[in-house]
This record gives C-alpha cells, sequence and structure tokens, in this order.
C-alpha cells in the first residue's frame, strides 16, 4: 500500500499548493489595465555614449509622446565595435530600435536585426537613403557611412521606422 499513500500524498500536497496560489492570486493587488513597461529616460546615457563613441551617436528628436524608450546602453568595450542602443515602444506598441556601431556592418545588422536580409529597395528619407531589410522576425532601415553603421529595426511597420529614423539627430539636443 505504500504506492497508494505515495500518490495520494502527492495529490494532497499539489492541492495545498493551488490553493496557495489561488489565495495569493486573490489577494495581491493587481492591475491589468495598467501599462506594464516603465518608461525610462535614457539623457545620462546618451551623453555618455556621445563622449565616448568613436563616431555620432544618433538618438531622436521630436518624437511625439507616445513612444516611449524602454531600454538603452552603449558598449564601448565590444571587440566586435562600439555598440549604441536605444529601445522604443511606438504608439501601437510596436517595438522599434536604434542601433548603432563601427564594427563590420553585415555582422552587425544581422545581429541587431535578428537575420533581416537586404531587400534591394531603398528608402528615402530626408536627405538619405536607407537600405531596407526583411526578416521573419523584425524589418529594418539601414544606412552605412564612413566609420558608422546606423540601423533602425523592430517589430513596427516601414512606416513606424522610417519616422523613427526621421527624428534621428547626432547633436547634443536629442533625449
Amino acid at each position: 500500500m505504500r504506492g497508494t499513500q505515495t500518490v495520494r500524498d502527492m495529490v494532497l500536497s499539489m492541492a495545498v499548493i493551488g490553493a496557495v496560489v489561488a489565495g495569493i492570486y486573490l489577494f495581491i493587488p493587481h492591475d491589468p489595465s495598467k501599462d506594464p513597461v516603465k518608461p525610462i529616460s535614457y539623457r545620462v546615457e546618451l551623453d555618455t555614449a556621445r563622449r565616448a563613441a568613436p563616431y555620432p551617436v544618433a538618438a531622436p528628436e521630436g518624437l511625439p509622446k507616445p513612444w516611449r524608450a524602454t531600454s538603452v546602453r552603449y558598449d564601448g568595450g565590444n571587440p566586435d565595435g562600439a555598440a549604441w542602443h536605444l529601445g522604443f515602444l511606438d504608439p501601437d506598441d510596436q517595438y522599434v530600435a536604434v542601433e548603432q556601431s563601427n564594427g563590420r556592418a553585415s555582422k552587425f545588422v544581422t545581429k541587431v536585426s535578428h537575420g533581416a536580409e537586404k531587400t534591394g529597395r531603398e528608402q528615402r528619407i530626408g536627405d538619405t537613403s536607407w537600405d531596407r531589410y526583411e526578416g521573419q522576425k523584425y524589418d529594418a532601415l539601414v544606412r552605412e557611412e564612413r566609420g558608422v553603421t546606423t540601423v533602425v529595426t523592430g517589430t513596427a511597420s516601414y512606416g513606424q521606422l522610417a519616422k523613427m529614423a526621421a527624428a534621428l539627430q547626432t547633436s547634443q539636443g536629442a533625449g
């Protein structure tokens, strides 16, 4: 009868655990209508990156309020090249990231766009031409310049990626 007791004990233990979890769920306050994404300020990181980077660091200027910065980092010690990242959610809660590096462009673009491939089409944004990339996870707009590759990538539409690209400034006024 030892096997019967083990199964019964296991069922009782699972019932107790289920009751505790249900109690926690019921009594811990939670608001499902609240936005779980906490917007961040990236001013300090942007200023630091602009002082340290071997290329002009880009950040958006003048994006409307619904755009929310969610992540930022600068890695100047990367053996593949100094890398700048600034992540956002657009007004439709789609992800858009600004990525820059002075490393090898093809490797960098593949990494930050999660394997998106060049389409052979270009998109004109202001006075600048950007290469379009399409991928299963992210699409991207890519601009290669001497000493730096800038990628605007994410789950957002090309229209939203273009809005981000159009807002990019390398002056000290962004953030």
